[in-house]
């Protein structure tokens, strides 16, 4: 059994003590707010800290961005032999911060790390055990943590079902600014230009805006302090996606201008195209090789058991779910399954729910 300490009972911070506590790991909590704290108690993510525990031999620091480095030093400083790690979105800074203010053996129990996982609502009341199961956590020790202390880290993050990698602190950051940051601030540009639209406007609003702006609703203070924190790394890739656009801005005046325009349409073709390249690059499930699905699409009514229904009837049929996209269709009382299946089940879903009565979109 692990002793841990858990500074900071957010979302994260309590989904942690929660996986923890339910795989037997003795959990204490410490949080600035006591509503918070009694809360992840009550959530059973572990129990009030108090001056009679045990000494943690893993304290895990899941404060926000701009007060992480501080709470990590308090941390080195209060259990001189415990590893010390933190879950924020941004490592380089924190690094530095660190660096500047512990002796060189406090350094040597810091290891850094990141899950990623998270959802668009914050606090304790949102976390859930499961939250980071299959999910990537990224480790990123520095050049003079201790082997001990990142096998510590390590396990920790295998205990609660992720699955580890292990970068330095710069390349962290740059992967995330491209496929955490940015695509942050992208959905969250799409959707604040739904604001100034006429109401009958956003009721033609279909899945694809949904899927695009889904994590628009996430903490907008929280997200500025890390945006703030991986500036750079976030530019560098925004300055990519504006070249982007101005191609594409390009091309569309140029069509407004002239319906030849040469060369305007080339430069849509080959925009969507790269997007076809790279979003067929993102792991499949379990992190495992992109693999190419196919959508069977089911009419639901919107009533009390309908999908549960339709799932079971998939199931009965021998065929594994890969994912599922609902949409609601507009002014009736029905909903559109989007089921996605590998290729080779298409045909024996699609017959097995024909036959059961389902209605199937082609």
């Amino acid at each position: 059994m692990t002793r841990v300490h858990v500074i900071g009972t957010g979302l994260v911070g309590t989904s942690l003590g929660i996986a923890l506590t339910a795989a037997g790991h003795a959990v204490t909590l410490q949080d600035p707010s006591p509503t918070a704290e009694r809360l992840a108690r009550d959530l059973r993510a572990g129990s009030l800290a108090s001056t009679q525990e045990p000494a943690p031999d893993v304290v895990v620091v899941a404060a926000p961005p701009d007060v992480v480095a501080d709470a990590v030093l308090e941390a080195l400083g209060r259990w001189p032999a415990a590893v010390v790690t933190d879950v924020a979105s941004v490592k380089e800074s924190v690094l530095r911060a660190v660096r500047a203010g512990a002796s060189a053996p406090q350094l040597e129990r810091y290891v850094g790390s990141h899950p990623m996982a998270g959802r668009e609502r914050s606090g304790a009341a949102a976390a859930r055990g499961d939250l980071f199961d299959g999910r990537a956590w990224v480790v990123v020790p520095h050049e003079t943590s201790t082997d001990a202390a990142v096998r510590a880290v390590t396990e920790l993050a295998r205990t609660v079902g992720a699955a580890v990698r292990v970068m330095p602190a710069h390349e962290h950051d740059e992967a995330v600014a491209a496929v955490s940051h940015v695509p942050q601030l992208a959905a969250s540009v799409v959707a604040a230009a739904l604001r100034e639209l006429p109401e009958e406007a956003v009721g033609l609003a279909g899945q694809g805006l949904r899927d695009v702006t889904r994590i628009a609703a996430s903490d907008p203070r929280l997200w500025t302090q890390i945006l703030a924190g991986n500036a750079a790394a976030v530019a560098d890739v925004l300055r990519h996606v504006r070249g982007e656009l101005d191609d594409v801005l390009g091309a569309l005046d140029a069509l407004t201008r002239t319906e030849e325009a040469p060369g305007s349409l080339g430069v849509l073709s080959r925009v969507l195209e790269s997007g076809n390249l790279g979003h067929a690059r993102i792991p499949g499930k379990h992190g495992a090789a992109p693999t190419a699905y196919e959508v069977v699409s089911v009419v639901v009514p919107d009533e009390p058991g309908a999908l549960a229904r339709l799932l079971g009837d998939v199931g009965a049929a021998g065929v594994n779910l890969e994912d599922l996209h609902l949409e609601h269709g507009i002014g009736q009382a029905v909903g559109v399954a989007e089921i996605a299946v590998v290729p080779a089940s298409v045909e024996p879903l699609r017959a097995a729910l024909s036959g059961l009565g389902w209605r199937l979109h082609d």
